[in-house]
């Protein structure tokens, strides 16, 4: 038995410019980090006297004959692009739900991903990993999806991608273990309501994207990414937090210019309760009503930001560095 793990990510700027048209116009580039929220896929071998030739488990259990009969296009096409190995017994685990703005579907194709090259004795690069991710999602299975998920689950961290016609690149952002932990520190989550369906919006933005002014916008949120490094470079600890802050209350500002889907009443209403109640600004990730809403706050408003938002629940959740591995066999 192979077991994966895989983190999900969490994008802070740029977030706007991953989608379709809006790669290789040079506005391309994004922030943002993975967190202590995983993606487990366990792969063994099923006895060649079972029935069946692959075992699926998640939310619920399912039998086929061939990788053709899987209806998950992650899984199948992950399958098929690795020479449609068979006698499988997969099962899959995941902290966050799917379809709610962490990036899981890229954390469970890249972690799938790894454990079949695992259970084939191979180890490959971060990099390989996800690249073949990001084809698999892309032109395999055909999602409307951005580029930068595969990249962020793959290597884990506090990084900056950016996106060439030669291909993505990736660099670790500069920044203290000191204002790293305050960073931590002033991080607030909180789950909104049900999960929408994740590959349909982003393709209402870029669609959204297409007139003048939504394309300046979107150039102008990348061009953010910059500025946060800067932020994060010149500040002290509570300097940065606040300086962070105020630029992703700017940013959700700017992303109303692409598309209506980022103005929906209900989160509005919540992000605007708790900026009353002190945080410094913050995001929403996901779809529909249905996702997480991260906020940078001084700890000391923490529990008056709690009491605003007393009808969503709190996630804990930490900064992680790893990005996907295989943790069995250790």
């Amino acid at each position: 038995m192979i077991i994966s793990r895989t983190p999900v990510a969490l994008s802070f700027f740029g977030g706007a410019a991953d989608y379709g048209e809006h790669c290789g116009q040079g506005c391309s580039v994004v922030m943002g980090t993975t967190i202590n929220k995983f993606t487990y896929v366990s792969v063994s071998k099923l006895s060649r006297f079972f029935k069946y030739r692959i075992r699926i488990g998640y939310s619920e259990a399912k039998l086929v004959h061939s990788v053709e009969e899987i209806a998950h296009p992650g899984m199948r096409e992950t399958l098929k692009f690795k020479n449609g190995h068979s006698n499988l017994d997969i099962h899959i685990f995941a902290d966050p739900p799917a379809k709610m703005g962490l990036g899981f579907s890229s954390s469970f194709t890249v972690g799938l991903l790894n454990a079949l090259y695992g259970l084939d004795g191979k180890h490959i690069s971060k990099r390989q990993l996800a690249e073949e991710a990001a084809c698999i999602e892309q032109r395999l299975a055909g999602e409307n999806i951005g580029w930068r998920d595969q990249s962020y689950c793959a290597f884990g961290g506090f990084n900056i991608i950016e996106h060439k016609p030669s291909g993505v690149s990736m660099r670790p952002v500069a920044i203290s273990s000191e204002k790293h932990r305050h960073l931590n520190d002033c991080l607030m989550v909180f789950r909104t309501g049900p999960a929408g369906h994740a590959s349909e919006y982003p393709w209402k933005r870029v669609q959204g994207a297409k007139e003048s002014e939504s394309g300046e916008a979107a150039r102008q949120i990348s061009r953010m990414v910059f500025e946060a490094e800067r932020i994060i470079s010149d500040g002290g600890p509570e300097e940065m937090a606040k300086g962070l802050g105020s630029l992703l209350h700017e940013t959700r500002r700017r992303k109303k210019c692409l598309s209506t889907q980022v103005a929906i009443r209900y989160i509005d209403e919540m992000y605007d309760a708790a900026v009353g109640a002190g945080a410094y600004g913050g995001k929403f990730a996901g779809v529909g009503n249905g996702g997480y809403l991260f906020l940078l706050a001084p700890p000391e408003k923490k529990q008056k930001i709690r009491e605003a938002l007393g009808g969503l629940a709190e996630v804990a959740i930490k900064f992680e560095s790893e990005g996907s591995k295989i943790i069995y066999p250790a």
